[in-house]
């Protein structure tokens, strides 16, 4: 038996999340980046006794739209499939339900489901801190939950949403380099949408990029850096939904 750990986290809060999830799991674990530009990481031939783990954090109450034709590239023959997704103290809408939907065109039995509070990733200030003390205690019981439900039955998880799904709407919050940029490329090579231009990594494509901020997390100097005043705008325009302390959520 073998899990794999499927996630794309550009701020690292989905991949705590789901390092807390599988930890009931004692077996060996293979992690596969979704966000890895080399697609052949997607030919995994699963074997019937494997366990899929699909980790991926709420955008606008979606998954984030790169994801999909990449695990449509899956062939699950049946195999069982934890469904998860880190959202920032929001919502997460039609996210599990879209990527349940996604699992099951490929065939996988998806026995599960986690929606997980984390710090929001463009706007800091909301939830967080979390996953506290108390969520992690609490996501390693779902840990142990998951693992009973896909080693006890056969039954499909029923997740919320709704279908059609909300509409895709990115943040309009574009990341920049300063003056400082040393041009190492790091930015460009670990975009997951190739929003960067090859020729110019101070350039970002509108158009392309999704604000996921994974460039300015894995900026070595940190120098990519996002315009203060369209933070601050977008932060008092999400405090009502932001503000109040969310909970996360087991489905089996």
């Amino acid at each position: 038996m073998k899990i794999y750990a499927l996630y794309f986290s550009p701020t690292g809060e989905t991949k705590k999340v789901l390092d807390i999830l599988i930890s009931a799991w004692d077996c060996k674990k293979e992690y596969i980046d979704l966000s890895d530009r080399d697609n052949s990481v997607f030919d995994i031939t699963f074997e019937s006794q494997d366990v899929c783990v699909v980790a991926v954090p709420s955008f606008s109450g979606r998954v984030p739209q790169f994801i999909i034709p990449k695990l449509q590239k899956l062939q699950g023959k049946g195999i069982k499939a934890m469904l998860v997704t880190a959202y920032g103290n929001r919502a997460f809408d039609d996210t599990l339900l879209e990527l349940k939907d996604t699992m099951e065109s490929c065939g996988f039995l998806c026995s599960c489901a986690v929606a997980a509070v984390t710090r929001h990733s463009v706007i800091p200030k909301y939830g967080k801190g979390r996953p506290d003390l108390a969520d992690i205690e609490e996501l390693k019981e779902f840990s142990v939950n998951c693992k009973r439900k896909i080693e006890e039955s056969c039954s499909t998880v029923i997740v919320p949403g709704n279908r059609p799904y909300r509409k895709y709407m990115s943040i309009p919050i574009i990341p920049k380099a300063t003056k400082q940029c040393i041009n190492c490329g790091i930015c460009y090579r670990r975009c997951p949408v190739h929003a960067i231009d090859s020729g110019n990594y101070h350039r970002c494509d509108s158009k392309k990029c999704i604000s996921c901020l994974q460039c300015v997390t894995v900026c070595p100097r940190n120098v990519r850096q996002v315009n203060p005043v369209i933070l601050k705008l977008a932060e008092i325009k999400m405090k009502k939904l932001c503000s109040e302390r969310k909970t996360n959520k087991l489905y089996v």
